[in-house]
Formats: C-alpha cells, structure tokens, sequence
C-alpha cells in the first residue's frame, strides 16, 4: 500500500497525501464536443457498476458518528503532524453530513470549520490536503457554508493542480439549501473567465441542488445560459441550474428551447438545454419536437445527440409520468426516434429498456415496445432492450401474451429473438404459464436452436410455482447426457426456482454436484439449483461442501456452492470457517471474494463474533486482495457492535501483530469506533504501533489513538510527549510534571509487554524528572519510578535516585 489516505466520496477517490494526482471521475476529453457525452456515460457506468454486488461490496460502510468520535477528531486537530490532522478531516468526511451534524456540537463546529479554513487558506500547504478542505467544510453544514467564499477563492487560484480544483468544486453540490445565501458569490465566480470552464460548471452543479430555493436568481442564471461568450461548459451547467428551478426556470423554457434550436450554437450546450427541457415537466412538453429535431440533426456531433438520447430515455421514465396527456401525443415520434438507425444503438437500447421502468404506467406503451421488438429492420440489440423492458413490465404485460408466443413460434424469427420472447413469457405469471407447453415442446425438440431451448427451460423456472407441474419434463433434460451442457445448466436452475415441486428432485441435483465427470458449469448450476430450493436442501450440506472444497473445480464456480449455503440461512453458519478457507485460495478472484464476505457478513450480523480468529486468519493472508481484506476489517468489525466487546483483548492482540500489513491493522484499529471508546489501559495497543520498525506511517496510529480514547486529557498528555510528537514541551510547572509522571505510573504498569513503548516512556520519564522542583512528598512517586526503571535496566533510574537523595537532605 502505498502511503496514502484513499477515500471515497460522492462517487470519487482520491489520494490526499504522498504527492499523488487524484483520480478522478471526471477524466474526459477536453474537447468541446466530447464532454456532456462522457460525463453521462461514465455517470451512468458508475451508477450500474455500484449496483453490482462484486463491487459494491468492496466499499465498507460509513461509521454512524458518536459525541465521543468528534472529540478524538477535535484533539487530533491540535496535534504538531500535519498528517495526523489530514487523518482527522478524512474521517470526519467519512460520516454521513445528516449524521455528522447531528453530533457535532457548538462551539466545536465552529472550532472545526476554522481549522479546516485556515489549512484552506495556506498556500504552503499541499493542494492535495487544501482540498480535502473543502469536502470537510461542507460535511459540517451550515457551519461549514460560511466558508463559501474561501473555497471559491480556492478553486479560482491558478496555482492549484487543475484536476485538484476541478474535485474540490464536485464537493459543491452537496451544500444544499445551506448554500442560498451564497448564491451571488457563486454567480460572480461562474462568470470569471480566467477560471476554468470545468471547475466552474461543477460549481454550477452546486445551484442545481438548491432547486427553487435559488429561484429568485432565475434571471441571473438564464443570462449566463444565452451568454455565448460565456465557455459552453458553464452554459450548459447553467442551463441545467434553470431545469431544476421549477416555476421559476420555466419561464426561461423559450430561452432554452432557443438555444436547442440555434444551429450555430455548441452542440453541447444545447444538449445540455434539451437535457433542462426535459425536467420542465409540461411546460418542456411543446419543445419535444424540437429535442427530436436536434437528436436526428445528422450535423451535430453524434456524441451530444447520444447524451440527448439518453436524457430522453429519463423523459420516457419521468415525462410519460409528469407531463400529463400533452406528452402522449409526441410518443409516436419519440418511438420513431428510438427505432432511427441513425442514433446510437447503445443509447437507443438502453432508452427502450427504461420504458420497462414504469410498471403500470408504462403499460399503454406496450405495443410500440412490441413493435420495436417484432421490427427486424432495428438493430439487435435494441430490440433485445425492448425484450427486457416487456420482461421487467412482467404481469402487465400479460394482456400482450400471445404477441409475444407469436415471436417465440416464429421459427423464421432470429433465434435469440425467439429465446428473448421466451424469457418475456416466462415473467407474465399465469398468463405466461397457459403457454408452458409450448417451452416444454421448445425444450425438448432436439431439433431447435440450442440457445432457444436454453431460454425456455429459464422461462419455465421463471414461472415458479405455475410451472411446478412441468418439473418432470425439465429434469428429464437434466438427466439427459445427449443434452448440450447450456441447455442442461439452465433446466437445473429451473428446478432450483420450482419451490416443492422442484425439491423432489434433490437427490438428483446432488448426484450432480457430486459426479466429478459432469461438467463443472452444470455442477454450478446444481448448486444454485440447491441454495435456491432453500431449507429443503439443509439435510445436503456435506455435499455442498465436497464441491466447494473440490480444488479441480474452477473456483469461480465453487464460488455458487458457498451461495447456496449463505442461502440455506443459520443451518449453514457453523461451516462459515470452510468457506473462509475458500475465499483465501489465491484462485479465487478477488471481486468475487468481495462479494461473497459481503454476503456472509450479512448472514452472520453479530453472530460473526464467534469467528474472529478465521477473520483474522483471513486478514493475515497477503495473498488474498488487499481491498477484500480492507472491507472485511471494517465490515466484519462494525458489524459486531456491542457483541465485539468481549472480543477487544483479541483484537488488540491482533494489532500488534506485525507480520500483518500496517494498513490492514489500522483498518481493524478505526473499525473498533462500531464497537466502542477504548479505555486507557488498552489505548496503549494501539499507540505502540508507532514503534514499529520501518514503519510506513506512524501518524495514523497517533491519530487512531486520538480517535479511540476520544481524546481524552490523559491521552493528550501521552502524546504530547510519547508516540514521535513534532516536539516535546520545554517546560512545566510543579502540578503539570506531577500530573504527568502519575500518568506515566499508569503507562508503565500496562506496558510490560511493550518493550518500545516502556523504552520511550523511560526517556520521557526522565525528561519530565528533570523539568520539574519536586518536593519532599513527591518521594514515593519518584521512588516508584525509581524501581521500575532499576527492575528494567534503564539507565534513567540514575536520574531519580540523585533526585530523591536531594530531597532526602
């Protein structure tokens, strides 16, 4: 790992210290045209990819903020290593702002924002940690809002890395309302040219989340919208501003509509403008003409009108709902639109697939989807879309039924078409299941398509219950060796989907799960077929974990024997420890290992206290990924809660382990926040990390330390003195020396087994010695030190033997 504090925040992640460029969401090409194209791609990339469970799992949870967190940050804030406060505004970015906020106290809020403002404010410090700066500043709210103008002046300083600055403006938009009484400043600084077009339109973005709130700036924002010497970035980002305004923006809609029809403007501002259009609701209805006459426009860049398209697509989903009947009479040309060969099939199909989206709504527009479905003039891949939108309208569309079987008979069809309609039927409940004759016929028929009978062995699963009399027929297509593999696979599935009717054939499922000569993507699906049967399957669980352990077997699909088990609810539970043996083989691919910690964390919830010792066997293991092991330190640990609290001695354990990495280690040290404050007899096992030879980064155990105790005044005393502070008082009065050397009593009890921490305080102990004019009555402590530093061999007890022989006379 390198030595940096990655953090993930509003979609981003960046490196805030060790002298890297952040990485970015928003690397897209600076070419006029290219940008309002990529940016919605690559949104719509995240917003998919997140919602996998291979990688969303992989990003641990926030941390729900506790009083006693904010203090530890507040006395982290005050340490001499500008490290140790970067640790401290990092954290306070990992809360939920509402959670945050709600902690947070007076006068601490305003302690924090001023600290946070003035590292914003100073230019030696690095652009990287001035950044992060303006993430914390808004995290704080209202507070934090009064900053506005030092983070504008921030993002307009030229000096700054772009990318840094373009970053810090995403951290804009979340001000929310907070930030009405700044809108005057921030219109001022879009309209500076000599900043750069990116940093100000996501500024911008900034006002489209103050919705009407900022209404009574409409004026101003459209003249930035028809400015054109203003860069198109801004424009765009303006006009979107005047989309979210409601009332207020639409009375600008023929100022926008303008730009969408001005041939000579950007093509990506007025993207942007049919993009606003769209949001108006009713009032942008009588311009859907002139969005589709800029969408088939075949001398606009084709990448802006894709990104019209897709903002289309969301007109689909959202004005088919708000624009009320006006809209219904442009769905005809919106639906020629979807089927014109001239726009980008990628964005025609993923627009035909929100249409599947609108559930009842969507029902009326179910033939001109059937249409594009049945068209084999459109493109392939639009027509699969329109599949999938029929199938997601699932019982709606079951008035559509025969159309559909229609598709599936016609044996002129493409296949694929055929197994797409064949699909569709199966998601139409009874009205689907009148037809399961025809998807047996299909299936059986040696004749037909391999990839058409595929899918009519997944409709007939898809039927579920309705389907349960034609079990027989499916698991006779299992059984049947002649069969191709695929059709094999997707016919056991489907009798994992057919509830008791499917049960009866478990023993059959298991023989081939078992058989080692059966092809191992039938074997996978076997075992779906059992996880998905659910208890039924209990009994089998030996079985189940043959396969799992059967290392000739690919491990991505003995990864579905480790589902099925998660499936069968706590009857799986005492095998959890074979499974975390799996997930360590360095077969087993890392996103899929995510997936799957995070899918048994969820089964165990508290019960995972009982399997500390395989957790950390697992976070020990540097052959499993790095971020696999990050996740499961926190998740594993915040998951425990209150139950973790008997489990504190063996963690604390664990971090003094250092055959394991560092960063790891202080994974699990913040994951003990969930859990709760350490008292100061166990603080001391997370500070004697810092001691660690050729320790990377020993600021983030001060700060861990600081974090845990809750900055307590004990702890703040220890660090002002052990752990490498920047510096080390020079001077103390009589009650600050005494006050520290009976802490230091305290320390050295509890530190027997930390012979660097015990070396450290035994200088330390003599520096305070020598500081103070201690007084007669202070013998005992000073002899108790005296003895433990004699028992030890430390060369300090000299120190406090003259010490005590002068007070003596």
């Amino acid at each position: 790992m390198p030595s940096a504090i990655a953090f993930a925040y509003t979609g981003e992640i960046s490196i805030i210290s060790g002298g890297k460029i952040p990485r970015m969401l928003k690397t897209f090409n600076q070419t006029k045209t290219f940008y309002p194209f990529f940016l919605f791609l690559f949104t719509l990339f995240l917003t998919l990819s997140l919602a996998l469970p291979w990688v969303s799992a992989q990003e641990p949870s926030k941390p729900k903020a506790q009083p006693w967190h904010i203090d530890g940050i507040i006395a982290a804030l005050d340490d001499g290593h500008d490290k140790v406060k970067d640790y401290a505004f990092w954290q306070l970015i990992r809360y939920e702002p509402q959670d945050l906020q709600a902690v947070i106290e007076k006068p601490d809020d305003e302690d924090i924002a001023e600290k946070a403002a003035n590292i914003l404010q100073d230019k030696t410090v690095d652009s990287h940690i001035r950044h992060l700066m303006v993430y914390a500043l808004v995290n704080l709210g209202g507070t934090g809002v009064n900053y506005i103008p030092d983070m504008l002046n921030f993002l307009q300083d030229e000096t700054v890395d772009l990318w840094v600055r373009r970053s810090a403006a995403d951290a804009l938009v979340n001000l929310g309302e907070a930030g009405v009484n700044y809108i005057p400043d921030m219109l001022n600084f879009l309209q500076d040219e000599t900043v750069d077009g990116l940093v100000r339109g996501s500024a911008a973005d900034a006002l489209v989340r103050l919705g009407e709130a900022g209404a009574i700036y409409a004026p101003e924002i459209a003249n930035i919208v028809q400015d054109e010497t203003v860069d198109e970035w801004v424009r765009g980002s303006a006009a979107d501003v005047l989309g979210n305004l409601g009332e207020a923006g639409a009375i600008y809609a023929p100022e926008i509509a303008n730009i969408v029809q001005d041939e000579t403007a950007d093509s990506g501002v007025r993207s942007r403008a049919a993009n606003a259009l769209v949001r108006l609701g009713e009032v942008g209805v009588v311009y859907i003409p002139d969005i589709l006459n800029f969408l088939q426009d075949e001398t606009v860049d084709s990448l802006d009108r894709s990104s019209t398209t897709y903002a289309l697509a969301y007109a689909l989903a959202y004005a088919l709902r708000n624009m009320g009947e006006a809209g219904l009479a442009y769905i005809p040309e919106i639906f020629k639109v979807l089927k014109d060969e001239t726009v980008d099939s990628l964005v025609r199909s993923w627009a035909v697939e929100q249409l599947g989206k609108l559930g009842e709504t969507g029902a009326v527009y179910i033939p001109e989807i059937l249409n594009i479905f049945k068209d084999e003039t459109v493109d392939l891949r639009v027509r699969e879309s329109a599949a999938d939108a029929l199938r997601d309208m699932g019982k709606v569309g079951a008035a559509y039924a025969p159309d559909i079987l229609n598709i599936f008979k016609d044996e002129t069809a493409d296949a694929k078409v055929r197994g797409l309609a064949a699909e569709v039927l199966g998601k139409l409940g009874k009205a689907g299941a009148a037809y399961a004759p025809e998807l047996v016929n299909i299936l059986q028929d040696k004749t037909i398509d391999a990839q058409l009978r595929e899918s009519s062995a997944y409709a007939l699963g898809e039927l579920g219950k309705s389907g349960a009399a034609y079990a027989p027929d499916i698991a006779q297509i299992v059984q049947n060796e002649t069969v191709n593999l695929w059709i094999r696979s997707s016919a056991v599935k489907a009798l994992g989907k057919l509830g008791k009717a499917g049960a009866v054939y478990i023993p059959k499922i298991l023989n081939i799960i078992q058989d080692q000569t059966i092809d191992s993507h039938i074997r996978k699906s076997a075992a779906q077929a059992l996880g998905n049967l659910g208890e039924a399957s209990a009994p089998y669980i030996p079985e189940i974990l043959k396969f799992l352990q059967d290392d000739t077997v690919s491990s991505d699909y003995r990864g579905s024997a480790v589902v099925a088990l998660i499936k069968l609810g706590k009857t799986s539970i005492p095998y959890i420890p074979k499974i975390f043996n799996f997930l360590q083989e360095d077969t087993v691919d890392p996103r899929l290992s995510g997936f799957l910690v995070s899918e048994v964390l969820d089964k165990l919830g508290e019960d995972s206290a009982q399997y500390i010792p395989e957790i950390f066997n697992f976070l020990k293991n540097e052959t499993v990924d790095y971020d696999v092991r990050r996740f499961l330190a926190v998740e594993a640990l915040g998951k425990l809660g209150k139950a973790g609290d008997q489990y504190i001695p063996e963690i604390l354990s664990f971090l003094q382990d250092e055959t394991v990495d560092s960063y790891i280690r202080n994974w699990v040290a913040l994951a003990l926040i969930n859990i709760r404050k350490l008292e100061l007899t166990e603080i001391f096992f997370i500070l004697n990390n810092v001691y660690e030879p050729n320790q990377p980064d020993f600021e983030q155990w001060r700060f861990a330390t600081y974090l845990l105790s809750g900055g307590t005044d004990e702890v703040k005393i220890l660090l002002k003195w052990l752990g490498y502070p920047q510096s080390t008082p020079t001077a103390l009065n009589y009650e600050e020396g005494k006050k520290t050397l009976e802490l230091f009593l305290q320390v050295w009890e509890n530190a027997q087994d930390l012979p660097r921490l015990q070396k450290d305080l035994a200088e330390k102990i003599a520096v305070v010695t020598s500081l103070v004019s201690w007084k007669p009555q202070d013998i005992d402590l000073l002899r108790r030190h005296y003895n433990n530093l004699k028992a030890g061999n430390f060369s300090q007890a000299d120190t406090f033997e003259s010490v005590i022989l002068n007070l003596k006379r």
